[in-house]
Formats: structure tokens, sequence, C-alpha cells
């Protein structure tokens, strides 16, 4: 196996001035504004929206949606209720658009309770992952049956009281990285495996089979607020380490983070 050696952070980046990702986080309850959101979505986001059971899942959605469009709009001039999208054969959601300036933009979204997270770069393969790891149970079952046999017994190792952290550590990492190759779950969990050699660095190993080369590939990992764990996958360009930087979108500024 090969394997690459990368260094995660808590909040601050630091990387050579290379075209670089973007993360935008939303803590959706606190949006209030949902008639000026709504006004982005297409018609078909806006019955989806409204087959939502939970209020809490509504918002999560709405907000979710919104954020993709306005914060699409900062990269290519259109509209916020101008973007197409469509789903990958692994029903991995992609920019559909055609004009010259969409050309490349990519994107990625998780959402958990309460936080949503959006990476958006160019010409990269990319990948996000965010859970809330104090709402969340931490199971050895599904370490069992998901990680690899290596993460296993590096989990089993790790004493009680720091498993449930390291265990979405794990998660997040493995969730980033199947998500950047576009394959959802058709990847196999077990075949490839992240390591912790200090508490700064990540390395990833991956079974040859999988076609994959770890030193494509860099990995961070941050706390972007109490209770959550975010981890990002990104594809390397000429060796370089991309440059990433942290937004947070603010409420009462939604006409000027959602373009509306």
């Amino acid at each position: 196996m090969t394997s690459n050696l990368c260094t995660r952070r808590s909040h601050s980046f630091d990387a050579p001035a290379t075209p670089g990702i973007d993360i935008w986080l939303a803590h959706y309850r606190q949006f209030t504004d949902q008639p000026r959101l709504r006004a982005v979505l297409s018609p078909a986001e806006r019955d989806k929206e409204q087959r939502f059971h939970f209020a809490d899942d509504r918002m999560r959605y709405l907000v979710t949606r919104a954020l993709v469009r306005g914060t699409l709009s900062r990269y290519a001039p259109v509209a916020p209720d101008q973007w197409r999208f469509e789903d990958t054969p692994f029903g991995q959601p992609r920019i559909a658009n055609a004009e010259p300036e969409c050309a490349g933009l990519a994107f990625n979204i998780s959402h958990t309770g309460g936080l949503i997270a959006l990476a958006v770069t160019r010409e990269r393969a990319l990948g996000i992952d965010v859970e809330n790891v104090t709402a969340r149970h931490s199971s050895e079952g599904i370490a069992r049956r998901f990680f690899s046999a290596a993460e296993v017994a590096a989990l089993e190792a790790v004493p009680p009281a720091l498993r449930h952290e390291r265990f979405f550590e794990y998660w997040t990492f493995k969730e980033a990285y199947i998500k950047a190759r576009g394959m959802g779950l058709s990847l196999p969990l077990e075949r490839f495996t992240i390591h912790f050699p200090q508490d700064d660095e990540v390395r990833l190993e991956i079974d040859p089979e999988l076609g994959d080369d770890p030193q494509r590939w860099c990995l961070w990992q941050l706390r972007p607020a109490p209770g959550y764990l975010l981890a990002l996958c990104a594809e390397r360009k000429n060796t370089a380490v991309p440059a990433v930087t942290v937004w947070t979108a603010v409420p009462g500024t939604e006409g000027d983070l959602f373009g509306v």
C-alpha cells in the first residue's frame, strides 16, 4: 500500500498562494427570513422543501439550497435562481450550467444537526463532512463493520474517555474521502485507512486495488464550533497544498450571503 502525509489544523491554514478552497458555514437555525431564501430556489426545490415533515428538516434544506445557490454566484456571473444542477451516476450533485465561467467550478455539501458546511473550489475534486459529535453516538459495531482492521485496532487502543472523539475523527475523514472520489458507498470503506502518526498529522493509506494514489489528496480537520467536527479532503494540483479559507454566514446578512 502507498500513503501520504498531510497536516490537520484546528482553524488557520498556512499554504502557498495557489487557487484554493473556501469553506462556508451556516448555523441554519439562526436564519429567519424564509421567504427571501425561498425566492432563489427552483420549483422542484420548493416542492421538496414542503415534503419534509419536521420544521427543522425543512429549515436545514431551505438554508442549504439557498447557501449553495447564493455562494456559487460569488464565483461566476450567474444569478442564484439560475443555477442548474444534475446528479452524477453515484448521486452526487454537480453544476450543469453551460456558462464558460462555470467551467471547473466544484462544490460539496455536508450538514448535521444545526450546521451546514459547503466547500467550493475550482478544477479539483473535493469532499467535506461535518458531524455534531455531542448529538451522535459512536459505535464499535459500526467501526468493526466499516473501518479497516488497522483503524479498528488503533481505535480500541485509545483510552475509553477519548474513544468517542477519535471515532468521529476517523468517520469524518473517511466520509470526506469517499465524497471526494465521487463514488459514495460503492467505495469500500474498509479498503483504505486513516492513520494518526501524531496529534497534528493524518496519513491516508489506500489499497492498490482501489486504483488511487494517496499522494493525490490533502486532508484537513477542524472544529468549526463547540461540539462539531469537520473534515475536508481535496485533490492536490502540481504537488501544491491548496489554501483553505473558512467563512461563516451571519444572520441578518442573508441578502449579502445569498445574493437575494
